[in-house]
C-alpha cells in the first residue's frame, strides 16, 4: 500500500499576500472603486450631510472639503444658500477673512431675501470685528484702537444695518453691545491721531479730529481726552473763544478730571 503524502496547511505570509492582492487588482481581477462614491460624484444633499456632519463635530476644515464641492457642482441647488453661509461661518472659524466675507458677500447677492439674512449680516459683523486678531493677539492682546479701524468701522456698519432691517432678530442685543464697544475703539483711535498731531505741531489738525470725537462720540471714554487736546489746540492757536468752551465743557461733565489744570498750564507759543 502506497503511503498517503501529508497534507500540510498552505501559510502566506501578510508580504505575499500583499504581494497577490496587487498582482490581482494589475489583471483587473479585484472590482474597481464605485464611482458613485466618490465625493466629486457625491449628490447634493449628499455632499450637504457630509459638510454639516464635520462641522457639528467641530472640523470646519473638514467641512470647507465638501461645501467647496457643493458649491461647485450645484452652485443653484436647494442646498447652495445654506451652505455658502455655513461655508462663510467656516472660513471665520479657520480665520481666513477674505474668503468668509466672499462667501457671505455671495451668500447676499444671490439670495436678497433669505430669511437667514439678519444672520448673514450678523456673520459679517462678527467677521470683520475679529479681522486682524491673530492667534500671537489672542494670548498677546494689544490696544484695539492702535489697529487701522477700516475692519472696526465695517463691523460697525455691519450691526447697525441689521438692527435698522431685522429690529427683531435675535441676533440685536448682541449685536448693540458690539457696536457699544466699537464706537469706544473708534473713538480712541480718533485721540490718538489727534496726539499724534499734537506732538508734531499740526494744531489744526489736532483741533480737528478732537473736535470730530466730541460731536459723533458723546458718552464713550475717550470723551474728556478729546475735549482736552480741542482746549490746548484751540490755546496755541489763540482761538481763545474756542478754547474756553471745549474747557468749559470739560469742566461742567467732568469737575475733576487733572486735565482741566493741564489747558490752564498750556502755554502759548
Amino acid at each position: 500500500m502506497k503511503a498517503k503524502l501529508p497534507i500540510f496547511p498552505i501559510v502566506v505570509s501578510g508580504v505575499c499576500l500583499a504581494l497577490l492582492l496587487l498582482l490581482l487588482a494589475g489583471c483587473g481581477l479585484l472590482p474597481d472603486k464605485d464611482p458613485d462614491e466618490l465625493p466629486e460624484n457625491w449628490p447634493e444633499d449628499k455632499l450637504y450631510y457630509a459638510a454639516k456632519d464635520r462641522l457639528d463635530s467641530g472640523s470646519c476644515n473638514g467641512a470647507i472639503e465638501y461645501y467647496e464641492k457643493l458649491q461647485g457642482r450645484y452652485p443653484f441647488g436647494p442646498y447652495a444658500a445654506q451652505a455658502q453661509i455655513e461655508l462663510g461661518y467656516c472660513y471665520y472659524k479657520q480665520d481666513e477673512t477674505e474668503s468668509a466675507i466672499a462667501a457671505i458677500d455671495r451668500f447676499m447677492k444671490l439670495n436678497p431675501t433669505h430669511p437667514h439674512m439678519d444672520y448673514a449680516f450678523y456673520l459679517r459683523g462678527l467677521i470683520n470685528f475679529s479681522s486682524g486678531k491673530g492667534l500671537v493677539e489672542r494670548h498677546l492682546p494689544r490696544d484695539s484702537s492702535q489697529r487701522d479701524p477700516g475692519a472696526s468701522l465695517q463691523a460697525f456698519n455691519d450691526f447697525s444695518e441689521l438692527i435698522k432691517r431685522f429690529p427683531d432678530s435675535r441676533y440685536v442685543a448682541d449685536s448693540q453691545l458690539r457696536m457699544r464697544h466699537l464706537r469706544n475703539i473708534l473713538a480712541q483711535h480718533e485721540v490718538n491721531v489727534a496726539n499724534w498731531y499734537m506732538r508734531r505741531g499740526a494744531f489744526v489738525a489736532a483741533a480737528n479730529r478732537a473736535r470730530y470725537v466730541v460731536e459723533n462720540f458723546q458718552q464713550t471714554p475717550a470723551m474728556p481726552e478729546a475735549l482736552i487736546l480741542m482746549a490746548k489746540a484751540y490755546k496755541v492757536l489763540e482761538l481763545d473763544d474756542l478754547s474756553a468752551d471745549a474747557l468749559r465743557v470739560l469742566e461742567t461733565n467732568y469737575p475733576n478730571h487733572p486735565g482741566i489744570e493741564e489747558v490752564k498750564a498750556t502755554k502759548v507759543h
